[in-house]
């Protein structure tokens, strides 16, 4: 686990609990460099004073608000600290509610919130009497330099925290370019409506989050250890031609596309069904080591 990027308590009535913040979710993204087309050569990414045009090392950088036309205020980390040392160190809990109640679009980043040193006890008794209430707390909590609104939520062992969006933060949606309300004002037949609800049926199953990836990047990374297997190492593949765009519901029969749906899905998962009952006496064959060069190896690292 990485290093704690919060310590604090969690503040409810007069109830503290120790705790520190750690990040829950991390990006697996393939690591690109842009290059100079003409050399392959990196370009960097620097810091440059808009007066003087050269760069600027890091210790010479702080942050400031500018009040007036090219006037600042210098900030540093203890004014953002001082500015309310009770927020910078405090989760503090406005209110308990039923976590339904908040639509998905209002969460953001997820972080684990672990009990620090002598706060167990108390911290348990946080997460289980919000379990036994069905509940999840609303809270505020500043990381960084900005106060979030956040949700902290109980689950087996530990305590998360998910910081919210404000409600100014969600974009209001133009109506206009949304089918009306309703089933019948759409144009939608009961046929229709029937098939729907068999394709959904077919399609049911458990959240298993482990079930789905990054499928892309893979495709991606086969793109790229083909390019090195035929030498395409520098230069920039010519464009193929696009396919054409898949028609859509409206220009075909929808009840006879959803009828097909329901049959390929039913055929799909009779397949399973039958290669999970002879998985038993399959037999694998070992593939033989293929050597690569240092290049494809060094990409089969990276995506490993």
């Amino acid at each position: 686990m990485p290093r704690a990027l919060w310590k604090g308590a969690i503040s409810f009535g007069l109830v503290h609990v120790p705790v520190e913040l750690f990040p829950a979710a991390q990006r697996h993204t393939l690591d690109m460099d842009l290059l100079d087309r003409r050399t392959m050569a990196p370009i960097g990414y620097k810091k440059i004073n808009k007066t003087t045009g050269k760069e600027v090392a890091a210790e010479n950088i702080v942050k400031g608000y500018q009040y007036e036309k090219g006037q600042y205020v210098v900030l540093g980390d203890e004014d953002f600290r001082r500015a309310n040392p009770t927020a910078t160190q405090t989760v503090e809990i406005l209110t308990f509610i039923d976590g339904t109640e908040i639509d998905p679009m209002y969460y953001d980043t997820p972080y684990y919130l672990m009990p620090s040193k002598g706060g167990n006890k108390v911290y348990a008794l946080l997460r289980e009497t919000m379990k036994r209430a069905g509940s999840i707390a609303v809270a505020t909590v500043v990381i960084q330099t900005r106060q979030h609104l956040a949700a902290v939520i109980p689950g087996e062992r530990m305590l998360m925290l998910n910081t919210l969006r404000y409600a100014d933060e969600i974009r209001a949606v133009d109506e206009s370019k949304l089918p009306e309300a309703g089933l019948r004002a759409a144009g939608v037949t009961q046929a229709e409506i029937d098939m729907a609800l068999k394709l959904i049926e077919s399609m049911a199953g458990k959240w298993d989050p482990k079930r789905y990836h990054d499928s892309y990047r893979d495709d991606l990374l086969a793109r790229v250890k083909q390019k090195i297997k035929s030498g395409q190492t520098k230069e920039a593949a010519e464009p193929e031609e696009a396919k054409a765009p898949p028609r859509t519901a409206d220009v075909i029969d929808l009840t006879a596309l959803l009828r097909e749906s329901v049959r390929g899905h039913a055929g799909r998962r009779a397949g399973k069904t039958e290669r999970a009952k002879g998985s038993g006496q399959a037999t694998s064959t070992a593939r033989k080591p293929v050597s690569h060069r240092a290049a494809l190896k060094t990409v089969e690292r990276k995506s490993a």
